[in-house]
């Protein structure tokens, strides 16, 4: 199933993109079920239509069910906050296997600008 998220602009929020992923692989009533949420909710919140001036309640709830991360260099789960802050350190001189971490986190997909740092180099060589 394709989830329609056109009424968000260009990029919707990484929780409404997670939110859309978990319908597209189940439903709208297993997702809501999975977030603890009404359907009408999902409905509303994929639809950019949610009644609420503040969308900070679903989204702590998306995230913290579904903002969940396969850290590789790791090998444990760990939450999307905590695999941008620890992308986002400098780099952990000090420590070799901090450091061999961090350079994985550098390269990993799930990190948002390896790409960007990919395409930004091809652009300038």
């Amino acid at each position: 199933m394709n989830v329609n998220l056109s009424a968000w602009g260009s990029e919707a929020p990484l929780f409404v993109r997670l939110l859309a992923a978990e319908v597209a692989a189940t439903n709208k009533t297993k997702a809501s079920q999975r977030i603890g949420m009404s359907r009408t909710a999902v409905s509303l919140i994929l639809s950019n239509r949610y009644a609420s001036p503040s969308t900070a309640g679903v989204e702590r709830r998306v995230m913290e069910t579904l903002g969940r991360i396969e850290c590789v260099a790791l090998d444990e789960t760990i939450t999307s906050d905590q695999c941008q802050s620890y992308r986002e350190k400098p780099a952990p001189t000090h420590n070799p296997q901090a450091m061999q971490h961090w350079r994985a986190c550098q390269h990993c997909p799930i990190n948002p600008d390896c790409c960007n740092q990919e395409n930004a180099h091809a652009r300038l060589h």
